[in-house]
């Protein structure tokens, strides 16, 4: 038997539903929840639903992202609905949607984040949006700086108490928090401000449906870690094996990380560039190799302590672990530079416009990337540090050892007679 031709694409709406229910509706978003055949959301939304909205009611799965094609296929060629929270398209199922369905009618609702900044007289384009559902609140470290104004969407009503045990945790203590709940609803609530260091840590917890709104204040005894890369040296925990602040930095604006991309960094040691990189913007991604197995667990506490836990750690030896992974932005070589292939392997997995930055103190290391700047061109410097110590009495320059780095952009026509 001839299998029947696939139907129609789904006709799909996507309505934002606030804690106001199906009052705060205008009547667009009302009109296409009641022609809706199915209606897909959350529990907690659906509930909020008159019986007028006579389509078939279906219940999202856990997880749900793998979910969303294959419920779009199952009622494939009938009208859909799917309940998001708020606007869809902030922090919402919209995203999915949008990749999955052919162009969604979307119908958004202001968000809990709009109703917190209007609650608290906050302008949205001060203020940093963060979400912890499904994410772990180590990220939130990251966007800790003296007084920034963060808003953190909350997973259920345990995340202020974690928001701020992680604030005691990382020196801000007695950053100002309040907790906003059932925003826009009859039962809203905001509670009494608080220091981290005050919250009640016995206290039942609140809503799960709330906002954490954080004002941040450093303890005057915290140390200080900037925006920009060349944190402190005291920011991580080493071994000895750690790119030193200031060719750290140095190597970072070499490397040149942009939003969305992501880094290979081989050699990890303490893991300071790969996470420097994605602190530069939330989206950007790393994977650093690692083959020593107590250092690449020591990158993975540095990169939970200063926020960026999806740093990907593979603990395996480099050339052979490269062929797993997928294609890099750019790629940053701190060791094994003397691997068989290592630097081959690295500039062959680059796409054209890709960034290598190789990173050496040994004359064997310095004459392998002196022969990849002949055969690929770029930058090849020494890069010196010297710090002031005590002499006796007086002061003097203590020199650490120079850095040899060679920096190089992949183009369309290489060097003549360039191996590519």
């Amino acid at each position: 038997m001839t299998p029947a031709p696939p139907g129609p694409p789904s006709a799909v709406s996507v309505v934002g539903i606030g804690a106001d229910g199906w009052d705060g509706l205008p009547e667009p978003s009302r009109t296409a929840l009641r022609e809706a055949e199915v209606l897909l959301g959350g529990a907690r939304q659906l509930d909020l639903l008159p019986p007028e909205c006579g389509g078939e009611r279906v219940t999202w799965p856990s997880p749900l992202r793998p979910a969303v094609p294959r419920l779009l296929a199952a009622h494939a060629g009938r009208r859909i609905a799917v309940l998001a929270s708020g606007d869809p398209m902030f922090y919402g199922i919209g995203r999915a949607l949008a990749e999955e369905a052919a162009a969604p009618r979307v119908l958004p609702h202001p968000s809990s984040v709009s109703y917190a900044a209007a609650r608290l007289g906050w302008p949205l384009e001060d203020v940093e949006v963060l979400t912890l559902v499904g994410r772990p609140a180590a990220r939130l470290a990251r966007a800790l700086h003296d007084g920034r104004r963060l808003l953190v969407l909350s997973a259920d009503a345990t995340t202020p108490g974690e928001v701020a045990a992680l604030l005691r945790e990382r020196g801000f203590g007695p950053s100002r928090m309040r907790v906003l709940e059932q925003l826009g609803g009859d039962r809203e609530r905001t509670t009494a401000e608080a220091t981290a260091d005050d919250w009640g840590r016995e206290e039942a917890p609140g809503d799960p449906l709330n906002i954490v709104a954080v004002e941040c204040r450093r303890a005057p005894d915290a140390l200080r870690l900037g925006a920009v890369p060349g944190l402190p040296d005291q920011a991580y925990e080493h071994d000895g094996q750690l790119t030193k602040r200031h060719i750290r930095a140095a190597t970072l604006g070499a490397l040149a990380p942009a939003p969305g991309e992501l880094l290979w960094d081989i050699g990890g040691g303490s893991g300071s560039i790969a996470i420097e990189w994605m602190r530069t913007h939330p989206s950007c991604r790393a994977v650093t190799v690692e083959r020593d197995p107590v250092r690449a667990a020591r990158i993975t506490r540095n990169a939970e302590r200063l926020g960026v836990p999806g740093l990907v750690v593979i603990g395996k030896e480099a050339p052979a672990a490269l062929a797993e992974l997928p294609v890099p932005d750019a790629v940053f070589v701190g060791g094994g530079l003397t691997a068989p292939g290592l630097l081959d392997a690295c500039w062959d997995a680059l796409p054209v416009g890709g960034r290598l930055v190789a990173n050496t103190v040994t004359l064997e290391s310095e004459a392998l990337l002196a022969e990849a700047h002949r055969s690929h061109g770029g930058e090849l410097v020494r890069l010196a540090v010297a710090h002031a110590v005590p002499v006796g009495g007086f002061t003097g320059w203590r020199q650490a050892m120079p850095v040899t780095q060679w920096s190089a952009v992949k183009t369309v026509n290489p060097l003549p007679g360039a191996v590519t």
